[in-house]
């Protein structure tokens, strides 16, 4: 729950500078590390000699540089949206529909991307260039099913009870759709879970390239009404009293949240647990506020998907472990630590 008081609720400085800080540590550290090694010195002159107008010799080899620029970089950035987008939806559902559970696929958005993505890798051309088409067919099949979620959830009167329940309706229909045309498709299984179980690999910047307009819009768009989620978070009645537009609130949190996480899904599969135990551990630290939740959950969703994409690809390397087994193999234990020191805090 948020609370329950309409006081001032400023960010601090210092915890935007610690946000930051860990942010910038854990990009560096993912930037270092690798099957090869780069010194944090050269990385840090390389990355200022390509700011215009600076000239300076980082001492890395050519192979060094184009590992930095065209491999680990913008996997990183990628890195950065994703874990950023999907701890900012999870924060921002939980504050619209006031459940500390809710999470960003809560209305359907993983099966509909799932969906989206199995009919691409099925029925889509069996070639290279079918990798292009499962992220634009995860993403509509996202959208998709936001949209039924939300449109059958307003039907009469809506409540964030009814959209609960019918993004889960939704996210059945479609899970059986997608059961059904796997076990009618074996032999496409391996690159279906291959993509369910999510991954941070790229081409180069096309990847993040392709996202960062609709993350970049949807970002703005929940940092604007943070301090409105603050408000809903006293009750719909309220809220109203106060002159709190609540339907359309809500409607412009709701679209802005799935949109944001329909692009990030489209380009990285299904990771879970960002969504849910980043809002989780901020409230243990920062208080309940969404004035501060909102911008410190995409600083910290972004370095804690950096760091899990570090692990996954050192810990059993040369192979590599899927982004999402990393987040949920660390996250659901330090989610039911975080469950159990909450129980404790309200006895």
């Amino acid at each position: 729950m948020g609370d329950t008081s309409l006081a001032p609720t400023r960010l601090p400085i210092t915890w935007l500078a610690i946000g930051f800080m860990g942010l910038v540590a854990a990009a560096t550290v993912s930037m270092s590390v690798g099957a090869a090694g780069l010194s944090i010195n050269g990385i840090v002159v390389e990355l200022l000699d390509g700011l215009p107008g600076i000239e300076m010799d980082s001492g890395l080899s050519a192979t060094d540089s184009s590992i930095l620029w065209q491999i680990r970089l913008p996997r990183i950035v990628l890195g950065l949206l994703v874990g950023g987008m999907l701890a900012l939806a999870g924060t921002s559902y939980q504050g619209i529909f006031r459940n500390p559970l809710a999470d960003p696929y809560l209305l359907g958005v993983a099966a509909g991307a799932g969906l989206g993505a199995t009919l691409a890798i099925v029925y889509g051309p069996q070639s290279g260039s079918t990798i292009a088409i499962v992220g634009p067919a995860a993403f509509a099949g996202a959208l998709v099913a936001a949209l039924g979620s939300y449109l059958l959830g307003t039907v009469g009167r809506a409540t964030t009870t009814s959209l609960i329940l019918a993004g889960v309706a939704v996210a059945a229909f479609l899970t059986s759709i997608q059961t059904y045309v796997q076990l009618r498709n074996t032999d496409s299984l391996r690159d279906v879970f291959s993509w369910m179980l999510g991954r941070l690999s790229t081409a180069g910047w096309s990847e993040v390239r392709s996202i960062l307009p609709l993350v970049v819009v949807s970002s703005v768009a929940l940092l604007l009404h943070r301090r409105l989620l603050d408000v809903l978070a006293l009750g719909d009645d309220e809220a109203t009293a106060l002159g709190v537009r609540v339907t359309t609130v809500r409607l412009v949190v709701l679209v802005a949240a799935s949109l944001g996480t329909a692009a990030v899904v489209a380009v990285s599969g299904l990771i879970g647990f960002v969504g849910i135990i980043v809002p989780h551990a901020l409230r243990l630290v920062i208080g309940t506020s969404y004035a501060r939740l909102v911008p410190l959950s995409f600083l910290a969703g972004a370095s804690f998907l950096v760091i899990g994409d570090l692990l996954g690809r050192t810990l059993i390397s040369p192979a590599e472990l899927p982004i999402g087994v990393v987040t949920a193999f660390f996250g659901a234990p330090f989610f039911l630590g975080i469950l159990h020191l909450t129980e404790r805090a309200a006895t």
